[in-house]
């Protein structure tokens, strides 16, 4: 028997929930939302989907976190999203104090879950639950770089006009602006797509991936949902079944890349205890000067959070 909670049922809760469902790989889903009533009728709309689509996880939705007790894996996407203006920083205070308070109440009745953070900072966020839950940080690590990379890939995908399907990439560093996108590690179909791209068109897609999120913003006036759903639905899917894929996570960094005690968003094995594996790629001194341009904002924001004194 597997389950998964879903703290958070806004709409990238939801989505969640939804699109693991489909993929019924767990036995239930419990979305848990401050908003009972939310939860409970956005997992009930899904429920009335399984006989249509053919999937046969359970999902209860509830604002009684005693129903959560035994999950295997908590997904944290509660917080506020970001609006026009904002950046994810500006989220910091809200979303520091739900998301520690959402970690301790799920440790009351789950001892060792994995926790994937979704909420904004994502960094910063993933430190937080980090901290207050005490867990091992192989076990709790944040979802971003699935979500960039696929960005990535799908702009890729609209300017070769080939399928998203034939697209591998690996993205670094925090979830924002500073991110950093990787061209030296983007293949299609095994070919290295600097070999297929003009350098100025693949410059602007690096750039427009990094405010990926914020394009979605000023269009519609709030974050996404749909991508981030099924990128956290997918390292689910790989713990659950222990695929020991290869994502890049936002995971804790112990002297990688030469930093220490900093989540940062780094290529990892995903399996049966969460991150099996850190991967420590070879980087070059232009990739390696973003990668650390990039911990150098996280460690602000972090510095932020402590200053806070929440946990």
């Amino acid at each position: 028997m597997s389950k998964v909670t879903v703290v958070g049922a806004g709409n990238v809760g939801a989505t969640v929930a939804n699109v693991l469902a489909h993929k019924d790989v767990v036995n239930e889903v419990v979305l848990l939302d401050i908003k009972a009533d939310l939860a409970k009728g956005k997992a009930l709309d899904s429920w009335q989907q399984a006989p249509i689509d053919y999937y046969s996880t359970k999902i209860e939705g509830t604002g009684d976190y005693r129903k959560t007790k035994g999950s295997d894996i908590v997904v944290i996407t509660a917080g506020i999203p970001r609006r026009p203006g904002m950046s994810r920083d500006d989220l910091i205070s809200t979303n520091a104090k739900i998301v520690t308070s959402v970690t301790k109440s799920i440790l009351k009745y789950t001892k060792n879950p994995i926790i994937i953070v979704v909420s904004n900072p994502l960094d910063v966020m993933t430190y937080a639950a980090h901290k207050v839950s005490g867990l091992d940080s192989s076990r709790v690590f944040g979802m971003a770089g699935v979500l960039d990379t696929a960005r990535y890939r799908a702009f890729l995908s609209t300017e070769l006009k080939i399928s998203p399907k034939d697209f591998q990439a690996v993205l670094m560093g925090g979830h924002g602006d500073t991110m950093v996108p990787l061209p030296r590690y983007t293949t299609v179909a095994g070919i290295p797509v600097t070999e297929l791209i003009d350098k100025d068109i693949l410059k602007a897609i690096v750039q427009r991936t990094k405010v990926g999120g914020g394009e979605l913003v000023k269009l519609m006036g709030t974050s996404a949902w749909y991508a981030p759903g099924a990128a956290a639905a997918q390292m689910v899917e790989s713990i659950i079944r222990d695929e020991n894929r290869i994502f890049p996570c936002c995971a804790r960094l112990t002297g990688q890349y030469g930093l220490r005690n900093i989540f940062l968003g780094v290529p990892v094995k995903l399996g049966r205890n969460g991150i099996e594996q850190m991967l420590e790629l070879k980087l070059n001194k232009t990739e390696l000067r973003g990668l650390k341009k990039s911990a150098e904002h996280v460690k602000a924001v972090m510095k932020t959070f402590n200053k806070m004194k929440i946990v």
